[in-house]
């Protein structure tokens, strides 16, 4: 007999629970509202739109027009306007890169994603082939630790030993990979919560100086001066930060070394892929921040954690990981966000809201020290209660150097002119007039379980067509 499990005491059984609860109340009005969606003398139209939008869960409402002209004759070349659309307005993507929040959006993000990733790793979009030859890392920059916790496969071993609050030093049992305790602390007391949020909140600051740094460690190795250094190489590099399961951020790495113009430009002889690979580790080692002083926690120096990996990207493969994956497994964390780690991915507006939110213990105890230490005066400029549940981190997801690769507006707007390509039969010299204003965003309960279910038929149309192309082969 298969044990069932409680949605008093587990905390995902209870999340399921109350979710179909939410879901059940909600059936009298889903079902109103799929009589009045039916009775639209325009469905088909919507219909349309959210499938234009790829079945998006929070699409954006827009209202106006807009007109082509040729400016020699006047002649109204097309004209498009929002009137005669269902309910006066157009719906568009939320563009929401987090999967947790809009999976349509989130998969043409990562998209986004791995095209500017591997086109500074093999070119195109803009970037030369010969990128190919430069060299190239995958750097992994870790946290360091905050207090010892539970870990994937075989946990801590000291299982007798006791820290001077009575917990164990270890559990010494092994843990699978979606053991809900891994990244949990052995012991709360001992774990240093104000270190681990301030470092979330420094880790941007943390990649500065690391990049800046390697400059130094480059000029040290080829025995050249550091500020000439800068004027024969540079840096070209692209990060994404990921959660540990423990809610600490570390970033995975693209890093390039081209020619003073970037990526149109070779290094010169000296910068091979064992210099850089060398002055990557002593940067990341080297690197150290003062933290921010506060008579509630004290003081000291932040920076990265002792586990580093660098793995060179050779020309032609023959590495350990290829091109391909690497811009894969970049564009893959882009579409998480902090509730990989267990937390949440909205703001926070009261430590009464804290108290309440299903999260792990350890989770709860991260947001309320961001809470808490972004109440002192001189930790203010950090913005921590802004960013507590992002678990004090405060950068973007993904950043990239000028001269790594394309833009993600350069990709959005190539893809909306091969969308606009029946039109490109016109003069460039056509006259565009448009006004547009926000009307609104999201769906109706019953609009909401259609675009969802579209969505859901564009992915499995997506799944067999690359089914198919597998079993033709190459």
């Amino acid at each position: 007999m298969t044990a069932r499990t409680n949605p008093y005491t587990d905390p995902t059984a209870r999340r399921a629970f109350l979710d179909r609860e939410a879901r059940l109340r909600q059936l009298p009005l889903i079902d109103q509202d799929f009589v009045r969606l039916g009775a639209m003398p325009d469905l088909n139209r919507w219909l349309e739109q959210i499938r234009a939008t790829g079945g998006c869960a929070e699409p954006v409402h827009l209202a106006g027009h807009t007109t082509t002209v040729d400016p020699d004759t006047g002649e109204v070349l097309r004209h498009y306007s929002t009137a005669t659309e269902p309910g006066g307005r157009l719906a568009v993507r939320c563009r929401n890169r987090r999967a947790s929040r809009c999976a349509p959006c989130s998969r043409e993000h990562s998209g986004d994603t791995f095209h500017l990733v591997r086109s500074g790793l093999v070119g195109g979009k803009g970037v030369p082939e010969t990128v190919r030859t430069h060299p190239r890392l995958f750097v992994t920059l870790t946290a360091p630790s905050f207090g010892p916790v539970h870990r994937a496969g075989s946990c801590h071993s000291a299982r007798h030993r006791r820290c001077e609050h009575g917990g164990l030093h270890g559990c010494g049992r092994t843990h699978p990979g979606a053991d809900p305790l891994i990244g949990q602390p052995l012991c709360a007391d001992c774990y240093d919560y104000p270190g681990h949020v301030l470092w979330n909140s420094m880790a941007p600051a943390l990649w500065k100086a690391f990049r800046d740094n390697l400059y130094h460690h480059l000029a040290a190795r080829a025995g050249v001066g550091r500020s000439e250094v800068r004027t024969l190489v540079r840096v070209s590099a692209a990060k994404v930060a990921e959660y540990q399961k423990r809610g600490a951020v570390h970033f995975h790495a693209v890093v390039r070394l081209d020619g003073p113009d970037g990526s149109t430009t070779p290094p010169p002889p000296w910068a091979t892929g064992d210099l850089l690979s060398e002055a990557v580790r002593s940067a990341a080692t080297a690197v150290a921040l003062p933290c921010p002083e506060s008579a509630a926690y004290g003081g000291g120096r932040l920076g990265f954690g002792t586990q580093l990996d660098v793995h060179p990207l050779f020309h032609g493969g023959g590495g350990r990981i290829s091109d391909d994956a690497v811009a894969a497994y970049v564009a893959k964390y882009t579409t998480k966000s902090v509730e990989a780690a267990g937390a949440v991915d909205r703001r926070i507006d009261s430590l009464a809201e804290i108290q309440a939110l299903r999260v792990s213990p350890h989770v709860r105890a991260l947001i309320a020290t961001a809470w808490r230490l972004g109440g002192l005066p001189e930790l203010r400029h950090l913005r921590l209660r802004a960013w507590a549940h992002m678990l004090g981190y405060r950068g973007h997801c993904l950043t990239k150097t000028r001269a790594y690769s394309t833009t993600y507006g350069q990709l959005r707007a190539a893809r909306a002119l091969h969308a606009r390509g029946l039109y490109t039969d016109w003069d460039d010299e056509t006259v565009v007039e448009s006004a547009w204003r926000f009307v609104g965003t999201g769906h109706t309960p019953a609009e909401a379980l259609v675009a969802a279910g579209v969505a859901e038929d564009l992915a499995t149309n997506r799944e067999v067509a690359r089914a198919e192309r597998l079993e033709e082969g190459p």
